[in-house]
C-alpha cells in the first residue's frame, strides 16, 4: 500500500512539473496578447526598420537606426487627437518605468507647425519622460504603413519592426509592460540586413484619428 501511494505521489509530482515546463517554440514565441494588447499584431518575420529620418525637438535629423541596442515603442500622435491625448500620460509612465531597462519610446508629433505646438502642449500635461521628437511632414509615418492617429510600432533591439498596434491603449498596463519586457528580456542581435521595411507602400495621404 505504502507502495502504491508512493508512485502516485511521483506521478502527479511529474504531472505538476510538466505543466510548468517551458512547451518547445511556444515559450520562446511572443507574449499571448490581451487586455489592452488586444490589438496587437506581430509582424511576421520582423521587417528592418525604415531608415527614413526625422527630427529631434532641437531640429537634429536623425533615424531610427540611432537608437539600435533599445527596444523602441515608436508612438504617433498630434495635439489635436483626442485618444492620442489620453494615451501620451501611458507612454510618459512606461518610459519612466522601463527606461532603465532599455525602453525608448519615441513619440513622434505630426503637428505641421511642429515644436511650437508640440513642445508646449506636453509640458501642458505635465509629461517629463518623453523627449520631443517631430515628423511633422510625415515621412517616417509613410514608411511605417501608418495610417491613423495614434499609432504605435515595437522596434526590437536589432532594428527590426515586430509588431504594430493602431489606435488607443494603455501602454503602462499589467499586459502592455508584459508585452515590452518581453523584447526587453532578448539579447541584442546583430544588426540586420539593409531592404525593405515591408510595410504598406502607399498610405492614404491624409491621416485620421482612430478611437
Amino acid at each position: 500500500m505504502f507502495r502504491i501511494a508512493g508512485i502516485i505521489v511521483i506521478v502527479l509530482f511529474q504531472a505538476a512539473t510538466m505543466s510548468l515546463a517551458p512547451r518547445g517554440a511556444a515559450a520562446d514565441g511572443p507574449p499571448p496578447v490581451s487586455g489592452w494588447m488586444e490589438l496587437f499584431t506581430f509582424i511576421d518575420p520582423p521587417a528592418p526598420a525604415p531608415q527614413t529620418a526625422f527630427l529631434t525637438g532641437d531640429g537634429r535629423e536623425i533615424s531610427l537606426a540611432d537608437f539600435q541596442g533599445h527596444v523602441l515603442l515608436v508612438n504617433f500622435w498630434a495635439t489635436w487627437c483626442a485618444p492620442c491625448v489620453r494615451e501620451l500620460p501611458t507612454l510618459d509612465r512606461l518610459q519612466a518605468d522601463l527606461g532603465a531597462e532599455g525602453l525608448l519610446v519615441v513619440a513622434l508629433n505630426q503637428d505641421r507647425r511642429g515644436a511650437s505646438v508640440a513642445r508646449p502642449f506636453l509640458k501642458k500635461l505635465g509629461l517629463t519622460q518623453l523627449p520631443l521628437f517631430l515628423d511633422s511632414k510625415m515621412k517616417l509615418g509613410r514608411a511605417l504603413g501608418v495610417r491613423a492617429l495614434p499609432w504605435s510600432l515595437i522596434v526590437d533591439r536589432a532594428g527590426n519592426v515586430v509588431g504594430m498596434l493602431p489606435g488607443y491603449a494603455e501602454w503602462d498596463s499589467p499586459e502592455g509592460v508584459a508585452l515590452i519586457r518581453h523584447y526587453l528580456a532578448e539579447e541584442k542581435s546583430p544588426p540586420p540586413k539593409k531592404s525593405g521595411c515591408g510595410c504598406r507602400p502607399n498610405p492614404p495621404k491624409q491621416l485620421k484619428s482612430a478611437e
